[in-house]
């Protein structure tokens, strides 16, 4: 499914509900819908940021149904202390089989005021209770992150492998500890820009640990090869693509990818598409022809004024809950 949200949130009358219309990109036509509801949501002081959901909430809640709590985890792997945000819905039951969401970057919760999206979506019965584990970035986020069988061009993303390591062989052990959980419902990962690819990146090369991965902005323009270098080619270099041609298909993995319109002004082959949306799209094509379904597999959400910051990814993180765990 792809999905444009336009400045107004306003609703085009083509009926059913939904507002379906044609974008052309790179002379490819692309069904769209727009979501119709634009909602607000305030801090003591200002409007904070709008959030883009798919009918209004009419309910407010007067407490937070959330319980949250922030832990340091020593790893052996990163060698540093990791910051991890642990948010479960209060009346939630680990008797019985939930689903998690791995988040990285988990230092922008609270800037996306996480915990207040939670709220109004368990006030409206919108998603299942779930289990969301943010997991901080550290000062050498640029090592950790990336992809973990392939530096960039510049090195980086050396920490990766270290990093998966992490996830599999001390976080998820430390969790079903915690918890007491046995096994989850579903495993899920998410992730905002360096991050989104980490979360991608990490979900593809391990496939039978997830269902579903989400990805905000995502760095998918990494490379082995600099863009100004002369032997450059998009269907050659651009790292995350390759694996995606070249992985093996696993037809139970369902895809999240958010993009906005202002995330950059970066198009570097002059073609009038800003290179974060191409990347996107050309990996939905990479998903397609290794099988994947793009209607029933892939959800494509495009913010026409969305830009590349935590404010645009909390308004897309509802449509993203909903999306995959939703109960309406």
């Amino acid at each position: 499914m792809f999905l444009n949200v336009n400045r107004s949130g306003a609703l085009r009358n083509m009926g059913s509900g939904f507002s379906k219309f044609i974008f052309s990109a790179s002379n490819k036509q692309i069904n769209r819908v727009v979501l119709p509801v634009v909602f607000k949501i305030f801090n003591q002081s200002a409007v904070y940021y709008e959030i883009l959901i798919f009918e209004i909430m009419h309910k407010t809640a007067k407490a937070s149904i959330i319980r949250t709590e922030n832990v340091f985890l020593k790893s052996q792997f990163l060698q540093r202390e990791v910051c991890i945000d642990l948010f479960v819905p209060a009346a939630v039951s680990t008797d019985a089989p939930v689903s998690l969401l791995l988040i990285n970057d988990g230092q922008d919760m609270e800037k996306m005021n996480f915990h207040k999206i939670l709220d109004y979506l368990y006030a409206e019965q919108a998603i299942e209770p779930m289990l969301f584990v943010a997991i901080h970035a550290g000062e050498d986020r640029k090592m950790e992150y990336g992809t973990q069988n392939h530096l960039d061009y510049k090195d980086r993303g050396a920490k990766a492998p270290l990093y998966t390591s992490f996830i599999f062989d001390e976080l998820l052990p430390y969790i079903r500890q915690k918890y007491a959980i046995a096994s989850f419902k579903e495993k899920a990962y998410a992730g905002f820009s360096l991050g989104g690819l980490s979360a991608l990146d990490i979900v593809w090369n391990r496939p039978g640990e997830f269902t579903k991965v989400g990805i905000f902005s995502a760095s998918l323009w990494w490379r082995s090869v600099d863009q100004d270098d002369e032997e450059y080619d998009d269907d050659k270099h651009r790292i995350m693509h390759q694996q995606i041609r070249n992985g093996q298909f696993a037809p139970w993995l369902k895809f999240f990818l958010q993009c906005g319109n202002l995330d950059e002004i970066k198009d570097r082959n002059h073609n009038g598409i800003i290179d974060s949306i191409e990347d996107t799209l050309d990996l939905v094509k990479e998903l397609e022809n290794k099988g994947y379904d793009r209607e029933n597999d892939i959800y494509y959400l495009e913010l026409e004024d969305g830009h590349h910051d935590v404010y645009t990814w909390g308004r897309a993180m509802p449509v993203f809950l909903k999306w995959g765990w939703g109960l309406k």
